[in-house]
């Protein structure tokens, strides 16, 4: 039985059957461990377990008693169903194991800042956190996703959580669908079709209204990145930002956060949205301002980031972009909602460098130098 402290932790692993021909033996052991090791808490890792008898869950509750603070983690599936019968589950914390892939060889479809989807097969496709410990993360992105389901967005809903190595991933089903940038890519000929597809569905996604306190408001993240430039612009500069963005009004309209082609994808005459980390409420104009560093903002810091993001060149970047801000705002002229959009885009794109990349110090006083600009030429942001 092999034991470690961790944050005052005492993680205790079980291997092998525990049933009523080892169950005293597992008990003797499992109480010198815990006498003889001082901690705060204690979890069992049943991993290794195969099977647990109802003297083995006796063994549990008693240690349940005796320490109060006991979970179980790494449990398998039929452990985990018989914990949950015998109402284990309901007096303490027990969490199943994860199904363990590899997604080496798989293509990637899509890159965002909290990680990686790949295709791991013609059905199914699986996106990969950068951070390690995203649980938190992806529970909170299978709420998201279901809430937007449940109003009327066509979105793939995560239905299974597995490890890669030793990050966590969201299980989707995807048939066959391919995003919009790789049908771009595939069909030049039928771009015009596709970024109406694309243009369609970020309509259909601002037309959604949201029940206020069910997602987070936009206008007060965009707030916050204004707030941390206050140190950085000059001073009458980052006051009239400061109020332009608190005077948008706030608005229960559906914002994805993070929409590109990358996040649609295609089948079937059906277009499907996924990567719902970001979703908020909002006036759209924060919407736009993120869709115009996916396709320009992120160049200026690199001019292969978009590249190397979307695996769109220039051309069809621009294209996209510009094809979209025409038919979204139905005029050809959409040259002071793009000024909007430029304006937020390179806030939070500075603020971004700022804490990312301090050292570019020539980018962020470029960026700084556009941002002065365009203040002096706008007066509302709301669209």
């Amino acid at each position: 039985m092999k034991n470690y402290v961790e944050d005052g932790t005492l993680i205790i692993s079980l291997q092998g059957n525990v049933d009523t021909s080892n169950a005293e033996a597992v008990e003797k052991e499992l109480n010198d461990i815990v006498a003889a090791v001082a901690h705060q808490e204690i979890t069992l890792d049943i991993e290794d377990v195969e099977y647990i008898s109802s003297a083995g869950l006796r063994v549990i509750l008693r240690l349940l008693k005796a320490e109060h603070d006991v979970k179980i983690i790494n449990a398998s599936s039929d452990v985990y169903e018989i914990l949950d019968m015998t109402g284990f589950t309901s007096m303490m914390d027990v969490s199943k194991a994860y199904r363990k892939l590899s997604v080496d060889g798989c293509d990637i479809i899509g890159k965002g800042s909290n990680g990686t989807v790949y295709r791991y097969s013609e059905d199914i496709v699986i996106k990969v956190y950068h951070n390690n410990d995203a649980l938190p993360d992806i529970h909170r992105e299978r709420e998201l996703a279901r809430t937007a389901f449940i109003l009327g967005v066509n979105t793939a809903i995560p239905y299974d959580v597995v490890k890669v190595d030793d990050k966590y991933g969201s299980v989707f089903e995807l048939l066959s669908a391919k995003s919009l940038t790789k049908l771009i890519q595939e069909n030049p000929d039928k771009k015009e079709e596709y970024v109406h597809i694309f243009t369609d569905m970020l309509k259909s996604i601002h037309k959604t209204h949201v029940k206020a306190g069910i997602l987070p408001s936009i206008r007060e993240t965009y707030l916050d990145y204004a707030n941390f430039l206050k140190d950085h612009l000059e001073a009458a500069y980052a006051d009239k930002l400061y109020k332009l963005i608190e005077a948008v009004p706030e608005a229960d309209t559906m914002i994805h956060g993070d929409y590109h082609t990358n996040n649609v994808h295609y089948a079937n005459n059906e277009s499907i949205l996924i990567d719902m980390d970001t979703l908020a409420v909002g006036n759209p104009v924060f919407e736009f301002a993120s869709i115009f560093n996916a396709y320009h903002g992120f160049a200026l810091i690199n001019p292969n980031a978009i590249f190397e993001f979307l695996g769109m060149d220039s051309d069809l970047c621009d294209y996209t972009y510009d094809q979209l801000m025409k038919e979204y705002f139905a005029t050809d002229d959409y040259s002071i909602y793009d000024d909007r959009c430029q304006l937020l885009g390179y806030t939070r794109l500075l603020r971004r460098t700022i804490r990312r990349q301090p050292e570019l110090t020539d980018k962020i006083e470029q960026m700084k130098g556009i941002i002065y600009e365009l203040l002096d030429r706008t007066d509302s942001l709301a669209m």
